[in-house]
């Protein structure tokens, strides 16, 4: 019973977390084509699905801070995320515990290697949502299922970079609002936070983030260590 309520618990965090990177993913090529004047959101979302069709692999440095509500604590973690189309995507933890979430189009695995466990679940569980889907689809089909703004009428903060706010249109994607900030030089994204239906909060914020580095496929599938204990899930 204990697992299967972890396992659940982190079933909602791989698919916001595919959800967030993806958004990373699609950011990354917009600085050479946005720098020259402001844009309209509709713009830079046409030019963030321009940027995604040239996209072939992503990797960067993470911080995630996680401020849970009930008990008025914030966890903090930080490691590498990988990402490569289609459908592959690695969060390998290192502070202050190692974890890994590795996906491909077969398999989801959450290894955890302080409980010598690993989860194992068929990836159709993860890409049957259908934001996911829109996701991994291009930002442009977003609209669909989120609204997408600028996070006030200036559509900047006052370091003049970029401030977006996604809205989901349905109530039961586990997420109530998605904020981005947007480098006003670079247009790649510094950080994603989100809140939950029970008013947690998590930001992500990126650094060092490299692209087209021709990520071997190997990186995104697992093999478990010996004596590993292996729940499937399906």
């Amino acid at each position: 019973m204990r697992k299967h309520l972890y396992l659940k618990k982190h079933a909602l965090c791989v698919n916001v977390l595919l959800n967030i990177f993806i958004l990373l993913f699609f950011v990354a090529f917009l600085a050479d084509d946005l720098k020259a004047e402001p844009l309209s959101i509709e713009q830079m979302i046409a030019r963030m699905q321009e940027s995604y069709d040239k996209t072939r692999d992503m990797e960067a440095r993470f911080i995630q801070e996680v401020m849970i509500k009930s008990i008025n604590k914030t966890e903090r973690e930080e490691g590498v995320v990988y990402f490569k189309n289609p459908q592959r995507m690695l969060w390998d933890y290192s502070q202050p515990k190692q974890k890994k979430i590795i996906i491909n189009p077969q398999k989801v695995w959450l290894y955890i290697p302080e409980d010598r466990i690993v989860y194992v679940q068929k990836a159709k569980k993860v890409f049957e949502s259908k934001p996911t889907i829109k996701f991994l689809s291009g930002i442009g089909k977003l609209s669909e299922e989120f609204h997408i703004q600028f996070s006030n009428t200036n559509a900047v903060n006052k370091e003049g970079n970029y401030l977006l706010t996604l809205t989901p249109k349905a109530t039961d994607l586990g997420i109530e609002k998605l904020f981005m900030t947007v480098n006003k030089n670079t247009f790649q994204i510094e950080e994603c936070s989100f809140t939950d239906p029970l008013g947690n909060k998590t930001c992500i914020r990126f650094k060092i983030i490299r692209t087209n580095a021709n990520l071997s496929d190997r990186l995104f599938t697992f093999k478990a260590p010996a004596g590993i204990e292996i729940v499937n899930i399906d």
